[in-house]
């Protein structure tokens, strides 16, 4: 194999300041990290997860507890099912890329995607928010490492960071922005609960699912912190 190197229903008007998210010293899910190595990877590791990290290809940060010299991240192949769960130790990171780091990058003229075409048209609406939003999954590792892992069929995820809560009527305003795009579009509410589907929290269901780091959870509210701890 050959290897490249409680109901928020207020008016949108009503408009909070801008709260940037808290800087966490430690990886977050959806970041991609660098300085992983082969000999980091347990026994039973597939060949094609060592070919990688030697050529130097990035891992994402995948939500699971564990050690505190250690984070949970994911190894992605070249092939779509390739995809192996382990283990990094914190002192081997040597750069750390947040999805916010990549949401103004172009990719190659050549790479002619719906996705790419989805990301240029959605970088107005998503700005204007005034909050921050990145780009993750298959597009988020395309722009950071180069290798073109995207394809025709493949859909946008993205990140966008809600530290208050997302009003429902703005969250629908954005996916119904999402109806005019070249491809499916898969963005996820970063909430101090985790992450939750826009489409869920658009559609105003009585509970959503949040994705934490312990287990997946389902809340009426992912930003009341009594209920989260609950």
């Amino acid at each position: 194999m050959v290897i490249a190197n409680s109901s928020q229903r207020g008016s949108s008007r009503r408009r909070l300041a801008p709260v940037p998210m808290r800087e966490a010293s430690a990886p977050e899910p959806h970041d991609l990290l660098l300085g992983m190595a082969p000999e980091h990877l347990a026994d039973d590791a597939p060949p094609w997860a060592r070919e990688v990290l030697a050529a130097g290809w990035p891992v994402v940060v995948r939500r699971a507890p564990g050690d505190p010299a250690t984070v949970a991240i994911g190894v992605r192949g070249p092939a779509r099912e390739q995809r192996w769960a382990g283990w990094m130790p914190l002192v081997a990171i040597t750069r750390r890329l947040r999805p916010e780091a990549l949401c103004q990058r172009e990719p190659p003229l050549s790479r002619d995607l719906p996705a790419w075409r989805a990301l240029r048209q959605l970088r107005a609406p998503l700005n204007a928010l005034g909050l921050a939003w990145g780009v993750i999954g298959g597009a988020g590792f395309e722009l950071a490492s180069g290798v073109a892992v995207l394809h025709p069929d493949s859909d946008l995820d993205l990140l966008l960071r809600t530290p208050r809560p997302f009003p429902r009527d703005d969250a629908l305003r954005l996916l119904r922005c999402f109806e005019h795009c070249p491809c499916r579009i898969d963005l996820q509410l970063q909430t101090p609960a985790g992450g939750v589907a826009l489409r869920e929290w658009a559609e105003g269901r009585p509970r959503v699912l949040a994705k934490g780091v312990e287990a997946p959870v389902l809340l009426e509210d992912p930003w009341r912190v009594a209920e989260i701890g609950a």
